[in-house]
């Protein structure tokens, strides 16, 4: 239901929305873990090369949906904040006539991209043919990603962080029980992880419009489904660089994964595993960048700007604590949590070296996440590009690839090279704010 955060307390607002949030985060992150650790039970290294890398592929697509629709939430969140109601239902509306047909777009285009995916990302011979079965089959399921995120984009828009937790929560339990279906009694390997992870988001789809048809939360009518250029371009122009920016850092992840596939099979399944246990410990930052937007996005509209520099001062130490305390943690259980997803020795310790010189990055990308969510917030996603795009292409990538040459035998540098890129964002997200503030003062 509709929340308006521009009242009460500040730090509570942050809580109460970003608690479902982070829940939700959480629930969405285990898809990718689910997959992981069952095909880890029922097959070996190249099974698991294999969903790891295509998982990550899917992770890059999925966060570039969810950048665009950044738009959709702020466009939603400022309307609110200022009470045009119409705003809302015509933003509802346009949004869904655009991400849907990008979304079937994009299907076709990349089902018959898959090979080719494949061979770009130098995935290691054995788990090639493993890795373009599960991508084909993710493919076909676009359009329920794409329609579960911008659902659940419109909800925190409107204040309501709850519905898409509980959303998520139903498709997450189907994909647990799809993937030992699928993967442990009939025994389909990939093809059964992207056939559990494509039938969930379809659940998750059906339970949120049975949801939203039953309890008639929002007001639609035919007319708000008619493209309005006024509306169409105030989403593009806040989700095209968010969108563009996801997807460029996805891209610099996926070049450092090239790297590591290139190094051989079994640091290429210490980068996978890895990767997925950092998306896990990102729930907290990511969703602080989008509590920091919708919230921001509200208070914003509604003329209340020291509010939303409130939110995005209490949200950054909040990400920035949390981002120490992982640390700090990892240094000593990094092989441990790695030996949970894989019983081969050298993973694990190629993998445990690798997390704790990427453990780091949790400290800066969360106050850089929250630093994004409030340039989002404030309609200048624009900055947010600029700061993401500078770090990868003048630390992230050539960090990782000088690491791997100047030190074959091990992954702690390339690690550390991803958390000197969100050092350099945080500098410069920090000038940027300045830079708004003045103009918006």
């Amino acid at each position: 239901m509709e929340r308006n955060l521009t009242t009460g307390s500040v730090f509570g607002n942050i809580v109460v929305f970003s608690l479902p949030y982070l829940l939700s985060y959480f629930l969405q992150t285990l898809y990718g873990l689910a997959d992981l650790f069952i095909i880890g039970q029922f097959e070996g290294v190249a099974g698991t090369t294999a969903v790891s890398v295509g998982s990550q592929i899917m992770h890059m697509l999925t966060v570039m949906i969810v950048g665009l629709a950044m738009g959709t939430t702020v466009s939603i969140g400022q309307a609110v904040g200022a009470g045009k109601r119409k705003n809302i239902s015509c933003g509802i509306g346009n949004s869904a006539v655009l991400f849907m047909s990008l979304s079937v777009v994009a299907a076709v285009i990349l089902y018959f991209l898959a090979d080719a995916i494949v061979h770009v990302t130098s995935t290691p011979e054995e788990a090639v043919e493993g890795t373009a079965v599960y991508l084909r089959i993710c493919f076909i399921g676009i359009p329920f990603i794409t329609a579960y995120n911008l659902i659940s984009s419109v909800f925190r828009g409107l204040g309501d962080s709850k519905s898409p937790m509980c959303f998520i929560a139903v498709a997450c339990a189907a994909n647990i029980v799809l993937d030992y279906l699928f993967i442990g009694a009939m025994d389909l390997g990939p093809a059964g992880a992207a056939l559990g992870t494509t039938l969930s988001q379809a659940v998750s789809v059906i339970v949120s419009l049975v949801f939203i048809r039953r309890m008639r939360l929002v007001t639609v009518s035919a007319s708000d489904f008619r493209p309005r250029s006024d509306m169409m371009r105030q989403i593009l122009r806040i989700g095209v660089p968010v969108c563009l920016q996801d997807g460029l850092v996805q891209v610099s992840f996926m070049v450092i994964t090239v790297i590591a596939n290139r190094r051989g099979l079994v640091d290429s399944a210490a980068v996978g595993i890895v990767e997925k246990m950092i998306s896990f410990l990102f729930l907290v930052p990511s969703s602080m960048l989008s509590t920091v937007s919708a919230l921001g996005a509200q208070n914003i509209g509604a003329g209340k700007m020291d509010r939303a520099r409130d939110t995005l001062k209490y949200s950054a130490f909040i990400a920035a604590g949390f981002g120490l305390m992982v640390a700090f943690a990892v240094q000593f259980m990094s092989e441990g949590a790695v030996a949970l997803f894989t019983s081969d020795p050298a993973v694990i310790k190629a993998g445990g070296l690798y997390f704790r010189g990427y453990v780091f990055d949790c400290i800066f990308a969360g106050i850089h996440f929250c630093f994004s969510g409030y340039f989002c917030a404030a309609g200048k996603s624009i900055y947010s590009f600029i700061h993401n795009i500078i770090c990868i292409a003048l630390v992230r990538i050539p960090g990782a690839y000088l690491a791997s040459e100047y030190f074959p035998y091990t992954l702690f540098p390339m690690g550390l090279a991803t958390a000197a890129g969100s050092l350099l964002s945080v500098l410069i997200c920090i000038a940027l704010y300045v830079h708004l503030r003045k103009r918006l003062s």
